[in-house]
């Protein structure tokens, strides 16, 4: 009997040393998993600047502004004669003007993507749009970045002042980057070097007998951009473009333009004055024969 308590008594320490084993593995592997109940690590999530600029364009020039994903706008721009004539043309209100009718669509986060066409040369473009960097509030990116580009056919009949021996000397391009920072509420600047390419350009016979051109197919030129807001709904703009290429001929002037912005719920409206006469950006900075120091604005 006694062995008989014996063999029980051990069975019954073997048990409660096996359990005592498996109770001490669960707590020690509970001890090593999350306490869902302890609050969970704040992550600080990156806060832009807004409105560096009201929209897309600043005068001539675009501007840094991507708009919101589904967005839609459509664009009206007019450049008038030379105001030097005086009342001969009203200031150049009764001159010829060139018009743009453009439109975009923002159809992803950063990417808006337009068509226009102009009066000037019958004209159409396609252009895009990418905001590449945006400037934080924490500072640790300063400035904004956004490329622009876009493709322009001039689709006038074929004659004798047009030249186009081929659908490719139709085509002129447009490439630039845009580099903006908000400095305060009321004021922001930019600076945007950019890039423009005709496929055709005009040329001369000289008296060998061969065909030169009078321009580079190639032009870079660099622009300065600056808003500073007045009130709320009003701001005073101004822009600097200045061309780099030098040209065997027809060396293009730079331009300096400012005006008023006025901006309401829906609306973008921008008034100035300035010695560009083009809309599109790469014949602004080919062919501008203004020059601001004549009074041909």
């Amino acid at each position: 009997m006694k062995k008989k308590n014996k063999y029980f008594v051990t069975i019954r320490s073997i048990g409660f040393c096996l359990l005592m084993f498996v109770s001490l593995g669960l707590a020690a592997q509970d001890s090593t998993q999350v306490d869902s109940s302890a609050p969970e690590p704040i992550v600080k999530k990156k806060s832009f600047v807004k409105n560096t600029f009201e929209g897309n364009y600043l005068i001539d020039n675009q501007t840094v502004m991507v708009d919101v994903k589904g967005t839609f706008e459509f664009a009206i721009q007019h450049r008038f004669g030379i105001a030097s004539h005086g009342f001969k043309d009203l200031f150049g209100l009764f001159a010829g003007a060139n018009m743009r009718l453009g439109f975009s669509y923002v159809p992803a986060k950063n990417l808006q993507v337009g068509f226009g066409a102009t009066n000037d040369r019958m004209q159409v473009d396609w252009n895009v749009k990418y905001a590449l960097l945006k400037q934080t509030k924490d500072g640790k990116m300063p400035v904004s970045v956004t490329y622009f580009g876009n493709a322009v056919m001039d689709t006038r009949k074929q004659d004798a002042t047009t030249l186009f021996s081929s659908l490719s000397d139709r085509f002129s391009y447009f490439n630039q980057i845009m580099i903006a920072r908000k400095i305060s509420d009321k004021f922001s600047v930019q600076v945007s070097p950019g890039l423009s390419h005709f496929n055709n350009l005009e040329g001369y016979i000289d008296s060998s007998g061969k065909v030169k051109q009078l321009m580079k197919n190639d032009h870079f030129a660099i622009s300065f951009s600056g808003r500073y807001k007045i009130s709320p709904q009003t701001a005073i703009v101004a822009n600097y473009d200045q061309p780099l290429t030098q040209h065997p001929a027809n060396n293009p002037h730079p331009n300096i333009s400012i005006g008023l912005e006025m901006r309401s719920s829906g609306h973008d409206f921008q008034v100035f004055v300035g010695n560009y006469g083009n809309i599109l950006p790469q014949n602004n900075a080919m062919y501008n024969q203004n020059d601001f120091t004549k009074g041909q604005f």
